[in-house]
């Protein structure tokens, strides 16, 4: 009895071994089968964004093409339109050419005959040429003339002058003789003082009747009213540490205004410089 007992055991432990060998199995393909549905869901849907994609792709392929042919059939269009404008402008320029060319042997035929006048001109200039070294000859002589007619004369400090000029024209010739420095002005009456070299000069009375005039020189801090002198009249006074002769000369006189000239020495700026 006991052998028959553990016989029946032996095939009731087989028997379990089996069921449970056969539940496992089971559970493996039912897990393999979830996995296996899981990756062919993901798989369809890879398929339909790839099919939507291609309809997407084929409707841009689509259009594109009818684009190019829009464009290709322009294209044909305007080189035909082109071609034509080719030929226009090529028929223009030709036009343009033959009225250049035309316009060109009018200008040579004209060009030609300003040539024989510019000769003839050329022959009256020379002749004009002899004129001018005629006219440089007078103006020489005259600047001569010029030259003898300016004088000295005693100014009113006592001082016999240097050349006197009594117009522009003279006071240049003093000027490029070169003896002294020469400043012109003009002086306003009522104005400030005005400043020239190391001096002030200012006008208080201008008489054009008479021919008079009244200044003050202020000088190394001092001023001298020079009263009632006259046109042309040396005026003079002395100016600097070592004190030289200075001199103006006033050759127009109109109602509150007189016009001339100072003289100064060569070497009285330097003379200034060293105070």
């Amino acid at each position: 009895m006991s052998d028959e007992y553990v016989e029946q055991r032996s095939i009731s432990g087989a028997l379990l071994g089996v069921v449970a060998a056969s539940l496992l199995a089971a559970l493996g393909g039912l897990l393999w089968c979830h996995l296996l549905q899981n990756k062919m869901n993901v798989a369809e849907q890879r398929i339909v964004a790839a099919d939507q994609k291609n309809v997407e792709l084929t409707e841009k392929l689509e259009a594109t093409n009818a684009r190019l042919r829009a464009t290709s059939e322009t294209l044909g269009q305007t080189v035909g339109m082109t071609q034509k404008q080719i030929e226009i402008r090529t028929q223009s320029i030709i036009a343009q050419q033959k009225a250049a060319t035309a316009k060109l042997e009018e200008e040579e035929a004209k060009t030609s005959q300003k040539i024989g006048a510019v000769s003839t001109d050329v022959a009256s200039v020379k002749t004009d040429v002899g004129g001018v070294k005629t006219d440089v000859a007078t103006t020489k002589s005259d600047l001569e003339a010029t030259k003898t007619q300016l004088n000295r004369v005693v100014g009113d400090a006592g001082v016999m002058s240097g050349l006197i000029a009594t117009n522009h024209d003279e006071l240049e010739v003093l000027k490029h003789k070169g003896d002294r420095n020469y400043l012109e002005f003009t002086l306003q009456k009522g104005a400030k003082p005005t400043l020239l070299s190391t001096v002030k000069l200012q006008l208080k009375k201008a008489d054009e009747k008479h021919s008079r005039y009244t200044l003050n020189v202020s000088s190394d801090d001092r001023t001298i009213e020079k009263k009632d002198k006259g046109l042309d009249e040396p005026v003079q006074f002395y100016n600097g540490k070592d004190p030289v002769l200075y001199e103006l000369v006033v050759n127009v006189i109109t109602k509150n205004t007189v016009s001339g000239y100072l003289s100064t020495p060569k070497n009285s700026a330097r003379a200034a410089a060293a105070q």
